[in-house]
């Protein structure tokens, strides 16, 4: 297996409900970032207790997944909180992770080395 030792990437992490993925995609593309993974799934949090004719609904939600360079991190997750609204109960929730090794992004070491043998 090709892992590689990761000192560059963060994951950031974005949970909001179904439908708004692709605006929070958009934001994340505008700030800086290569592109997403969407995941779908269903909501149990404290806002989410739904009813319908007294049956409860679990709403969907949108789980996005998107590695970013460390440099970068600050100003998309600061467009992911702007484009998802999620200073406001209820919308979601946006957290980043530690990325400790990672495979299958050769393009990005490629590119950022390129960088740093132009600037350096």
């Amino acid at each position: 297996m090709n892992e590689l030792l990761n000192m560059n990437h963060k994951l950031l992490i974005t949970i909001v409900k179904k439908g708004a993925a692709s605006k929070i995609v958009k934001a994340t593309k505008a700030a800086g970032a290569e592109g997403g993974t969407i995941l779908f799934g269903k909501g149990t949090g404290i806002h989410e207790k739904k009813t319908f004719l007294g049956i409860t609904i679990e709403p969907e939600k949108e789980l996005i997944l998107t590695l970013v360079p460390v440099e970068k991190i600050d100003s998309i997750l600061t467009a992911v909180n702007k484009a998802g609204k999620l200073d406001k109960p209820g919308n979601g929730i946006g957290f980043v992770v530690d990325v400790k090794k990672v495979a299958g992004i050769v393009h990005l070491l490629k590119l950022q080395n390129q960088n740093t043998n132009e600037g350096g």
